[in-house]
């Protein structure tokens, strides 16, 4: 449960920060409306989860994907290209959350 907790966490996270510039500096209603919200559920999530999990393994997943996440939205859907440096980045971000949690005895649950 506290992964998947993690992984909601991490997907409203990605919402909120996805929709941070149609706030316009949060001058916008709804859109900004989307992001607190979006923020309280994502923190409320990973607050919970750090009750099974050390705090340092769910910062390494939460930031690596989040980052990936964000930066593959941003590319999809909000016309924000990536080069071959960025994706190689994106590569090893990816990697070292699967390292952590593929090899690391400090996982947990």
């Amino acid at each position: 449960m506290p992964w998947l907790m993690l992984f909601i966490a991490i997907v409203a996270e990605v919402i909120a920060t996805s929709t941070l510039k149609s706030t316009e500096g949060f001058t916008r209603l709804w859109p900004s409306v989307v992001v607190v919200v979006a923020y309280e559920t994502a923190f409320i999530l990973l607050s919970l989860c750090l009750k099974k999990i050390p705090v340092g393994i769910v910062y390494a997943v939460w930031s690596g994907v989040g980052v990936a996440l964000v930066t593959l939205v941003a590319w999809f859907f909000l016309d924000q290209p990536l080069d071959a440096p960025a994706i190689a980045g994106l590569v090893l971000i990816v990697g070292g959350v699967v390292v952590i949690n593929a090899f690391s005895k400090t996982v947990t649950e």
